[in-house]
């Protein structure tokens, strides 16, 4: 009878499971089953929204506000009601949240706030204008207000506003059963933790003890004896992106976070570092090409002002590099052919220094482009712009000498190309070292510098040798 009863439930199951699913295998929506959430919504069916929805991962519900205008997305806030917990809210995008957070009362945030461990309640509560945040404060438990409250005192973008204060910290002179009679005691503890860590009486960590340790060490032994001593440690004022490399560098799942005394006041888990190293990586992307964080929800106003800013200085290199070739008119005007193919030259080192640039801002961000390799980076990369500048130059020059039958003007565009690959392998490494030198991030502002001095190089050693030789003439 329990074998049948069995087999009655698991056929139950199987036909009550949905016929297909919302998402493809590449994890992104079925466009039909987006529309049927947008139907349903524009005809004010929450029932039918909340059966639609239901299945879903937090992040999968995260990901549909994202595709939504921002009236169906409060419109959908409202239809979830409690499935809008703070789960979805710590996986949505930043600009996605912030808009939805405008349409909610301090204490509904606050109340989301309040489910979330501390790295994401802050990630929610620290993009609030100042009296917003006072305000979902204000109507958050004493405790959870002072981990908050805390956490913001860090600067941005630090370990301190990117930890979790839920840990599991044990003095040293306990036992491996001591540690296990404890978690298991304590419900009230996090359950999202890959170590637990040991103290001195002044609350520094002096080890580590891993969950895998723990279960497979006898329980009479000592903490202090099964404990790793050697710990990679985080300063509390650490900047997130450091950190990041930290954790790519010594393969870590979880680390300690300590103030100033060094004092354990918190810890960062490897998921938190995922989400960092995206962000960055993405930021850094969009940046070289001068387009903000490149993030397609963010406002139109804003993006409209970050894009025009970097547009405009573009506007002005771009007239000085006019200005360069305004030289040469007489030399242009008795030869039509160099206004025909200089713009190969300096458009070939604008992409030759694009690359050099790129690899340099690359570097610095992870820490291998240092003082101490400074001279060797540079000198390698002027010996690959010269090796491509010499490709380049014998190739062009060919192809100008077919087509023109002159010489000389091969001659001209050859040595040109070389001059300029040159020039854009030495601004591309070194514009990115002098801002980062001037603690300017290389990432936002080193292609138009770049940009403007392989334009600039490009047309005055292309009509500046022409000129030289007399090749109008």
């Amino acid at each position: 009878m329990a074998e049948q009863r069995d087999d009655e439930d698991l056929t139950e199951t199987v036909d009550a499971a949905p016929a297909s699913s919302p998402l493809a295998d590449d994890d992104m929506f079925d466009p039909a089953f987006v529309d049927a959430i947008i139907e349903g919504l524009d005809e004010e069916d929450a029932a039918h929204v909340q059966e639609l929805v239901e299945p879903l991962h937090p992040a999968n519900i995260a990901d549909l506000f994202e595709l939504l205008d921002s009236d169906r997305r409060r419109r959908l806030a409202a239809a979830l009601g409690p499935r809008l917990d703070g789960d979805v809210l710590a996986e949505m995008n930043d600009w996605v949240r912030d808009d939805l957070i405008d349409a909610l009362a301090p204490h509904e945030v606050a109340d989301l706030a309040t489910q979330l461990d501390t790295d994401d309640a802050v990630a929610i509560i620290e993009d609030l204008e100042a009296e917003e945040q006072r305000a979902v404060l204000r109507a958050m438990p004493a405790d959870d207000r002072a981990a908050i409250e805390a956490a913001l005192s860090y600067p941005e973008e630090s370990a301190g506003r990117l930890m979790q204060r839920e840990l599991i910290a044990v003095p040293e002179h306990w036992t491996v059963g001591q540690i296990i009679d404890y978690l298991r005691e304590n419900p009230e503890l996090t359950t999202d933790f890959w170590e637990v860590f040991v103290v001195d009486p002044g609350h520094r960590p002096v080890g580590a003890l891993k969950l895998s340790w723990i279960l497979r060490t006898p329980r009479w032994v000592p903490v202090a004896d099964a404990m790793q001593r050697e710990q990679t440690l985080i300063p509390v004022d650490m900047d997130q992106e450091e950190v990041a490399l930290r954790f790519q560098k010594y393969a870590l799942i979880s680390a300690a976070v300590v103030d100033s005394s060094g004092r354990l006041v918190g810890m960062i888990t490897v998921d938190d570092v995922v989400h960092i190293i995206q962000e960055e990586a993405g930021e850094d992307i969009t940046r070289l090409s001068g387009a903000g964080d490149g993030d397609i929800n963010r406002p139109f106003l804003e993006t409209v002002k970050t894009r025009q800013t970097w547009l405009i200085v573009n506007l002005g290199t771009a007239l000085l590099a006019s200005g360069v070739v305004s030289l040469f008119q007489d030399t242009i005007s008795r030869l039509v052919a160099l206004a025909v193919l200089m713009p190969i030259v300096a458009s070939m080192g604008g992409n030759a220094g694009t690359q050099t640039m790129a690899v340099a801002v690359r570097a610095l961000a992870t820490n291998q482009l240092t003082q101490s390799n400074t001279i060797r980076t540079i000198t390698r990369e002027l010996r690959i712009a010269i090796a491509n500048g010499f490709t380049l130059g014998v190739l062009i020059g060919l192809g100008v000498y077919i087509i023109y039958r002159e010489p000389e003007l091969s001659g001209v565009i050859a040595a040109a190309m070389v001059i300029n690959n040159l020039i854009a392998g030495l601004s591309g490494i070194l514009v990115p070292l002098t801002l980062d030198r001037l603690k300017v991030d290389p990432a936002v502002s080193s292609a138009v510098f770049v940009t403007m001095m392989t334009d600039i190089m490009g047309f005055f050693s292309f009509l500046g040798l022409a000129t030289l030789v007399g090749l109008p003439g």
